[in-house]
């Protein structure tokens, strides 16, 4: 259902908003936690190694594109915000053919240097083949993830949270389905896993697209909206490039760690995936409010109501603040009990290293939960650069923390240095949406928000949704 978040109480929209993204965020980390326990105990620890060991390289990419996507998507929350039906309807085609390009020099990249990465990444030699095997099938599903989150941003820029939720779902169920059969019956090792990821995404891809070009008219394109609009497609990468490099930087930084980990061997590289999957888990409300907080404040931009994205701000860190606290309790008292459960065999030394990563991390949950809504407020206000400063401080800090303190303290150097990272990160995010909300002046705000919309209303756009047929 499309809803103007421009309107009515902040914390109401913000809490009913953000939790269709939290339960779908949680559906899709039991899908990562349940592909790790179906290849860690069906195939083996070298197995859950060689997935642990290439996640990063595969993360660049998938939050590449999660970045630019959602960059693009930031410019059709603005235009819904406006009431610029002409514009939501030009965002969604320059989007779609930017996406084209992107698609392609992904894919070319990691099918053309896969071995050239996997061997900066200090792969280890026992489980080269499992992680290029895995890699190689992954790589040729990154269209069919990059059009689905594309689909499910546009919806989410016209305020509905759910319909996202729904296909969400699906595609985890049918995702935990796939591996089971291809890994458990068919026998297929890691590249079942992967396969299996692969067609649950195009599955979800197909029907996700076909729902959206029935239900959501005002997105409904046509020839002429294909025509080339260099404003529109100027104000999106003005958005995009920045946050997919945002993006890539973080990613990379986390290669960083990983590459460090995986001269360590494959148990701490277990433990280290385990351990992870837990700390996704527990923080999925702190992400899901600061996606949430990207739509309102886009949104509420685009009207030129800034004051309302401040409220939004200061609820949502009061909520995260909350949120984190618990977080921190639950994977201390219960967490951490979990590592044991993603093994086949009984191995105290993955558990123990698994349980003092996330004694060290939980500390600071605080301080991520704080980049998640400053950075993600900044995105939706089209303020890309500061959060693309806040991520090179969280690379070199964490680069930085990774290499020296592996050397001085071994493994367990590794553990604090993403913590330092979200230090620094959040310090540079929070500095930087203090400083830009304390020069906006609300009258200028809007001014030039009038000069630079079409004088279209919400009200003729929702008109034209309830005239049009819906099947």
């Amino acid at each position: 259902m499309i809803q103007d978040l421009t309107k009515g109480s902040p914390s109401k929209l913000i809490v009913m908003f953000a939790l269709p993204i939290l339960i779908g965020n949680l559906f899709q980390q039991l899908y990562s936690i349940m592909d790790i326990l179906i290849v860690g105990r069906l195939i083996g620890v070298n197995a859950l190694a060689a997935v642990g060991a290439t996640a990063p390289i595969f993360f660049v990419f998938l939050l590449i594109s999660f970045g630019f996507t959602g960059g693009l998507t930031v410019v059709t929350a603005q235009r819904f915000g406006a009431g610029d039906v002409t514009g939501v309807k030009k965002s969604v085609t320059h989007a779609l053919m930017a996406s084209i390009v992107l698609c392609f020099l992904m894919t070319f990249t990691l099918v053309l240097f896969l071995p050239f990465l996997l061997k900066i990444m200090n792969v280890p030699e026992e489980i080269m083949h499992d992680a290029y095997v895995f890699m190689s099938i992954l790589s040729f599903g990154l269209v069919m993830i990059v059009f689905y989150n594309l689909l499910s941003g546009f919806v989410r820029a016209l305020g509905d949270s759910k319909t996202p939720l729904y296909f969400l779902i699906f595609s985890t169920l049918l995702n935990i389905a796939f591996n089971f059969l291809l890994i458990y019956c068919l026998k297929m090792g890691v590249a079942g896993s992967a396969l299996g990821t692969v067609l649950a995404a195009s599955v979800a891809l197909v029907l996700c697209g076909v729902y959206v070009w029935f239900k959501f008219p005002i997105i409904r394109v046509k020839k002429a909206d294909f025509k080339y609009d260099g404003k529109i497609l100027r104000a999106q990468l003005k958005i995009a490039l920045p946050m997919a490099l945002q993006f890539s930087v973080l990613s990379l930084s986390m290669m960083v760690i990983q590459s460090a980990c995986n001269s360590f061997g494959a148990d701490v590289i277990a433990a280290f995936t385990a351990a992870l999957r837990i700390e996704q888990l527990a923080t999925q409300p702190l992400l899901a409010l600061g996606m949430t907080m990207a739509t309102f404040s886009a949104q509420n931009w685009g009207a030129a109501k800034i004051k309302r994205i401040r409220q939004g701000v200061r609820f949502s860190a009061f909520l995260s603040l909350v949120f984190s606290l618990f977080a921190t309790l639950c994977v201390r008292y219960v967490g951490r009990g979990m590592i044991s459960v993603f093994l086949a065999e009984d191995n105290a030394f993955i558990v123990q290293v698994g349980k003092s990563y996330l004694s060290i991390s939980t500390m600071f949950y605080f301080f991520l939960a704080m980049i998640f809504i400053f950075r993600n407020t900044l995105q939706g206000m089209g303020k890309a650069v500061i959060p693309l400063v806040a991520s090179l401080t969280e690379l070199f800090m964490r680069s930085i923390a990774a290499i020296f303190l592996a050397r001085v303290m071994g493994y367990e150097g590794l553990f604090y240095a993403s913590p330092v990272a979200w230090v620094g990160a959040m310090v540079v995010v929070s500095v930087g949406y203090v400083m830009s909300v304390k020069h906006i002046k609300t009258k200028k705000s809007t001014v030039y928000f009038k000069k630079n919309r079409h004088q279209i209303h919400l009200k003729a756009a929702m008109s034209t949704t309830q005239q049009t047929p819906v099947e």
